[in-house]
């Protein structure tokens, strides 16, 4: 099991929107919007925004793999060490994560991030 990189960090924001327009504003892309969280990126590092009704985790970073089945071991790996994890859920956009809490209660996540495909013009 080999992470990839640490790729994002994820806070929490009042005002999804406001926050959204202002880290653009910063020269950070955004990349993803829903009603409850927006993802944005610098490079390969990225920004989660979390409003207050996002239920999945709370602030966290997240830890990158480039192979999906990767997540999968780590997963079995953590739950056998007795390490506090959600469910591995796989997400609309083609990647897959579950969460998990360090020994402090800090929230990490695990999430297998596709290769960016190429588009034919």
């Amino acid at each position: 099991m080999k992470l990839k990189r640490l790729g994002h960090v994820a806070i929490c924001v009042k005002d999804l929107d406001q926050a959204a327009q202002f880290y653009q504003n910063l020269g950070m892309d955004l990349v993803w919007k829903d009603p409850d969280w927006a993802y944005l990126k610098a490079g390969d590092d990225g920004l989660a925004l979390l409003s207050p009704s996002y239920g999945q985790a709370g602030p966290h970073f997240g830890f990158i793999f480039s192979d999906r089945s990767e997540v999968n071991v780590a997963y079995e790996r953590l739950k056998t060490e007795g390490v506090h994890l959600t469910p591995i859920h796989e997400h609309r956009d083609g990647t897959a994560s579950f969460y998990g809490k360090d020994p402090d209660g800090n929230w990490f996540e695990y999430l297998y991030e596709p290769a960016p495909v190429a588009s034919a013009i």
